[in-house]
């Protein structure tokens, strides 16, 4: 029936394009062998989503034919630069005095590589929030994150050295990165080469091979007073962060710096973690203290909000021994809360971390920085009893709503056998840290509490 406007007629392949590398509807059986095999070559060879329709007719017919070409669907090798690239990566490196090797998702199993590469030329490794988790946090070599999920030190480090190696990333913001001076950058995707910001090189290649060869081009360094410097930034922020974690910073109010910090002090140090997207995001990108086993997931390409637990489930159904926690704000949860049904009903011990603090921090955040008053009416909303939620669907709820309660329902919850949810009450006015802010934003900001504050006076 479809071209006939029948109840439930969509056009799948339409709606995710934008979402995945290769999609595509089966019509007939014997169209099913080819376009398979077609969905899993470009899943492997992208490292993404692949999507298929198939109509209920289809899925019911014998397909004709036979699966062909089994053998060659497996993943995407490594791949090694040619000579001539990695003299030409060397001599620039050579050429530099100071030197930021910037790490995105494309460095997963390249650590040791990127030690030793730190080492030989005495440089900082940073990191997107992709590549967080692939060294622990307190690894002299890891200086902290870019971005608005980044430091201060992070910022000035890319701004003022001769140098930036950009590997196995497409870092998207690209106000963070260099706007003149050299950049490197290494990737085995050729189409994310120099797209980013003004780049002197771009090396098609993966990470792991690349810093291999690289290691035996590169003349060592000895002069630290860039690497030194950017530490002592690095440790100053670190303290910052420590200081803003402190469930002690207030009597009556538990900042949500402090539920990112003590999940993360108290989860195991295989945890894997699932981010939601929000400003619950920046509270726990920030003020996770990851263990370099640990995994940090979350959508962080389409930046869908309220897929924190849905991504947990699936991970905890793969492998029920591990732990999985998802971090999710409020706005989120509410949304897709019917994903905490699915683990009771499945028995995946999943715990989940709401930031109840009764809005959309984020939209607040952003209508702000652009001059324009946060409009409350849409952006706050009531909340249930996440915790007692969590009880009536068949599993455990806590909730902390001063300091002292805080750690005491992370750490009980992460006992229970089953799907928990720990109901964290926040304020909704925490602002984040601000690594680099530019006067017009500053304006922005004043203008719209300007603003507000006129609106409430007009209001009441």
């Amino acid at each position: 029936m479809h071209g006939t406007d029948f109840i439930q007629t969509t056009e799948p392949d339409l709606l995710f394009r934008d979402v995945s590398l290769y999609t595509e509807t089966i019509s007939s059986p014997s169209q099913a062998p080819a376009v398979i095999h077609q969905a899993i070559a470009a899943a492997y060879g992208g490292r993404g989503v692949a999507h298929l329709t198939l109509p209920q007719d289809v899925i019911a017919a014998k397909a004709d034919g036979i699966v062909s070409s089994v053998a060659t669907l497996k993943p995407k090798s490594e791949l090694a630069p040619s000579a001539a690239d990695v003299t030409d990566i060397a001599r620039r490196i050579d050429g530099a005095d100071s030197i930021v090797i910037m790490c995105g998702a494309g460095c997963h199993g390249a650590a040791d590589e990127l030690r030793a590469l730190s080492d030989r030329l005495k440089a900082p490794l940073i990191h997107s929030v992709k590549g967080k988790d692939i060294m622990p946090y307190d690894d002299p070599r890891w200086m902290g994150g870019i971005g608005m999920i980044g430091t201060k030190a992070v910022y000035n480090a890319i701004m003022h050295c001769d140098l930036l190696l950009m590997l196995g990333t497409d870092y998207p913001y690209s106000e963070f990165l260099p706007h003149k001076g050299s950049v490197l950058q290494i990737d085995d995707r050729a189409h994310v080469l120099g797209r980013r910001a003004p780049t002197a090189l771009g090396v098609i290649g993966s990470v792991r091979p690349s810093l291999k060869l690289l290691l035996d081009a590169v003349t060592a360094k000895s002069n630290i007073k860039f690497w030194d410097q950017v530490t002592k930034e690095r440790r100053k922020w670190d303290e910052m962060l420590d200081k803003q974690a402190d469930p002690a910073r207030s009597e009556d109010r538990i900042h949500p710096q402090a539920v990112a910090r003590a999940v993360s002090d108290l989860a195991k140090r295989d945890a894997v973690f699932t981010l939601d997207t929000g400003l619950n995001t920046l509270w726990s990108a920030n003020w996770i203290r990851q263990s370099g086993a640990q995994r940090i997931i979350g959508s962080f390409n389409n930046a869908a909000v309220g897929t924190a637990l849905g991504q947990a489930n699936g991970i905890q159904a793969l492998d029920r021994s591990r732990q999985v926690i998802a971090l999710c704000g409020d706005g989120g949860f509410n949304m897709l809360m019917c994903e905490f049904l699915t683990a009771v009903h499945h028995k995946l011990p999943v715990k989940v971390v709401v930031y109840n603090n009764s809005a959309f921090g984020l939209i607040s955040f952003e209508a702000e920085s652009v001059g324009l008053p946060a409009y409350k009416k849409g952006i706050e909303f009531p909340n249930p009893d996440f915790a007692a939620l969590a009880q009536v669907c068949g599993g455990h709820g806590f909730m902390a709503s001063k300091p002292s309660e805080l750690r005491t329902a992370i750490s009980e919850a992460f006992k229970v056998d089953g799907p928990a949810i720990i109901d964290a009450v926040v304020p909704a006015d925490e602002i984040p840290n601000l690594p680099h802010i530019d006067l017009e934003t500053v304006g922005h900001f004043a203008m719209a509490k300007i603003k507000e504050a006129v609106l409430t006076v007009t209001r009441s």
